[in-house]
């Protein structure tokens, strides 16, 4: 059956390579813990990745029983600034405050995942929807708040409502495989500031009419979101042409083995 959603990253190492993590998702978790782990600009990696595998990004936020109240909502509007129109859920697996909110995204027949960081609390949290300890956890550091690998491998769960639910390896380190779209759709701010530009190809850096820069200088656009919108995009053209380069060397040597079995099956026939 044709896959409806897939969820790729760019594989680990030198080559270049797409590596699936899951599909056919309806919905993807992108968790978190409140503490030194929230990383504005991973969180912005990760919602490109969940646009462009179709599915409907969640950003989960865990362990809020371990953060000071006060400070909460400074940090959700900072969350909010890069995850433009997309539910964001506080969640605290020890008391249970939030769980409802989870769960109201996890519909019979419907499948979800759930990707972030090791140490953010999704395998306890997996423990805690399925009201049973089937994945192991570990504590986190307490220098930097990093976890430790605990779930080594993909699985997939059935709920008790019929819903599934996949538990994923922390990724630290998210390279993007493809998702030039939905870098638009990620950056929604960044782009329609860009389609108010007096040039439609603005570089947006010295040319006249400049919207972006424009909002730079007013502060209204922040120059660290600007440059993760830049950097992102140049590590994308740059997959694009190591795909291309490879689908290039693959063709070519697709039709190197071609003319060398079809000699060796013209002298096999006693040609000279």
């Amino acid at each position: 059956m044709p896959r409806k959603s897939q969820l790729v990253r760019q594989a680990a190492g030198s080559k270049t390579e797409a590596q699936l993590v899951a599909a056919n998702l309806d919905t993807i978790f992108i968790v978190s813990s409140l503490n030194k782990d929230v990383n504005i600009r991973r969180m912005e990696r990760y919602i490109v990745a969940v646009y462009e595998s179709g599915a409907t990004p969640v950003i989960v936020l865990t362990k809020k029983d371990e953060y000071p109240e006060e400070a909460l909502p400074e940090l959700i509007s900072k969350v909010e600034t890069v995850a433009i129109g997309i539910p964001i859920i506080v969640v605290s697996s020890v008391t249970g405050e939030g769980i409802q909110g989870v769960k109201a995204y996890l519909n019979p027949t419907e499948t979800v995942a759930l990707i972030g960081s090791s140490g953010v609390g999704k395998s306890t949290l997996v423990n805690v929807l399925l009201e049973q300890n089937v994945q192991k956890t570990k504590d986190i550091r307490s220098g930097d708040s990093r976890g430790r690998h605990t779930t080594t491998h993909r699985e997939m769960f059935v709920l008790p409502n019929g819903s599934l639910l996949i538990d994923t390896p922390g990724m630290r380190e998210l390279q993007l495989w493809d998702g030039e779209e939905a870098v638009d759709a990620t950056f929604e701010d960044v782009d329609n500031l860009a389609s108010s530009c007096f040039f439609k190809d603005c570089q947006h850096d010295t040319e006249p009419g400049c919207r972006v820069r424009e909002a730079l200088d007013s502060g209204e656009l922040p120059q660290e979101r600007f440059e993760s919108y830049q950097k992102l995009l140049r590590e994308l053209a740059f997959e694009k042409r190591k795909q291309n380069q490879k689908a290039q060397l693959e063709e070519k040597n697709k039709w190197k083995q071609r003319s060398k079995n079809a000699k060796v099956a013209y002298k096999q026939r006693g040609y000279k």
